[in-house]
């Protein structure tokens, strides 16, 4: 199918959080997906070894936190997630959509290559979303 229209498509659920939705494609070199998180949402502090990740905010905030960097990225900004980096995004002040791309496509499942970071880094970067989500 060369055209993904969200509105004909049936929607999922992240294996990793069921409150986080999505539209995905999947080519022969790529897997792409539309992706909403509710307020709060999104997984773990992860990262992709075999996996070179680019999302591109929709609408909404995410608070990312993207190897020893975190900020606030709002609609209109693109995020390139390098295999080997851990990362991760909680939506801020309400939902947020985002576009996200991934090579290889492996099986087409967003989620297929998560592999959970180290159990003080993610303590941190929840600590860190806290504090962000207060404000």
């Amino acid at each position: 199918m060369p055209f993904y229209i969200p509105k004909e498509m049936e929607q999922g659920h992240s294996s990793v959080n069921k409150k986080v939705t999505n539209y995905t494609g999947i080519g022969e070199f790529m897997k792409a997906g539309l992706v909403t998180k509710p307020e709060g949402e999104g997984p773990p502090l992860h990262m992709h070894p075999n996996e070179e990740q680019w999302t591109y905010i929709v609408k909404g905030q995410l608070h990312y936190v993207l190897g020893d960097e975190e900020r606030i990225v709002e609609a209109g900004d693109f995020i390139h997630i390098p295999r080997f980096t851990n990362h991760r995004s909680r939506a801020i002040n309400g939902p947020a959509t985002f576009f996200t791309v991934k090579s290889p496509a492996g099986d087409g499942d967003l989620a297929q290559d998560y592999n959970m970071a180290d159990e003080d880094a993610a303590k941190n970067a929840e600590a860190s979303y806290a504090d962000k989500a207060k404000k």
